[in-house]
């Protein structure tokens, strides 16, 4: 049997520390062996040596630990490495980089502007920013999943398994209808593309969807609020009733009134935007991936 000795153990105990430690290790001198010097290397890269990279907009439609996938709105994807150097960003103040609060704020569906360096590994966020409204409106879709999970039938629980919390679901995509003011009453064209729709997402295995109502800022807040429920709820009927979608695939609606608009309530083409229900379609990322 071979013996080690204890300056040699002392020795190994030290390079497996430079090997394995999250950060740099400086002229760490062993006691036993004053001649044995330990170096590390950075795991975190230097901004400010870094190339500035293009600035991406879209929404995030995967997460993991360290990276995001962006879809853009020319339907292209791009996958942004982030780290705790990235600047979480909303419009009321600064989260912080890889902080609890800043890196839970990265949900999917949220519609972010993500400042890019050219790194080895890809591109690296210096930045990413989004609306206070826009995050609350993920926070919403993350939310309804799991309340719609627990109120659910036997079907529904053979789909928890594979899709028990929304950080495993990438945002597919979302479809808007329009309403006239006031009005709860699909339109033709409405109708058409809500079971367009339901067409492509039950080609998906494990597909879910989330529906959200929304209003312009004509009316009392109470008023929108039951509007745009309502707006929802008859888009729900719809997606189930001629569309054929099955119930248990539903997350519960949800009415957000005049919150998060898509244009200017300042303006009667921008109230038409505003008028709107989104279906959001959810799909696992054991089918998908990031």
């Amino acid at each position: 049997m071979h013996k080690i000795s204890r300056r040699t153990g002392a020795a190994l105990l030290l390079a497996s520390i430079a090997v394995t430690a999250p950060v740099s290790v400086t002229a760490q001198q062993d006691q036993d062996n004053p001649n044995i010097v330990v170096e590390g290397t950075p795991l975190v890269p230097d901004p400010s040596t870094m190339t500035k990279g293009p600035e991406i907009k879209g929404i995030i439609s995967g997460r993991s630990e360290d990276k995001i996938k962006v879809v853009t709105p020319d339907g292209g994807s791009t996958l942004i490495n982030y780290n705790q150097t990235t600047k979480v960003k909303t419009s009321s103040g600064l989260f912080g980089g890889r902080s609890k609060l800043g890196s839970a704020a990265l949900l999917n569906g949220l519609p972010v502007t993500v400042k890019t360096l050219q790194w080895s590994d890809g591109l690296l966020a210096s930045q990413i920013s989004f609306r206070n409204g826009d995050l609350k409106t993920a926070n919403m879709i993350r939310t309804g999943t799991e309340e719609q999970f627990a109120q659910q039938t036997a079907a529904t629980e053979a789909l928890r398994g594979r899709m028990g919390d929304i950080d495993k679901y990438n945002i597919k995509g979302t479809t808007n209808v329009y309403f006239d003011t006031g009005k709860t009453v699909l339109s033709p064209g409405a109708k058409s593309e809500l079971c367009a729709t339901a067409a492509q997402a039950e080609a998906t295995d494990n597909a879910l969807m989330l529906v959200v109502g929304y209003t312009d800022s004509v009316g009392s807040e109470e008023y929108n609020q039951t509007l745009s429920e309502k707006r929802a709820s008859s888009v729900i009927n719809h997606l189930q009733q001629a569309c054929r979608w099955k119930p248990y695939r539903m997350l519960t609606p949800t009415g957000m009134a005049e919150s998060d608009p898509l244009a200017s309530n300042d303006t009667e083409e921008g109230k038409a935007q505003n008028r709107r229900v989104s279906v959001n379609v959810l799909v696992s990322k054991s089918v998908d991936g990031l």
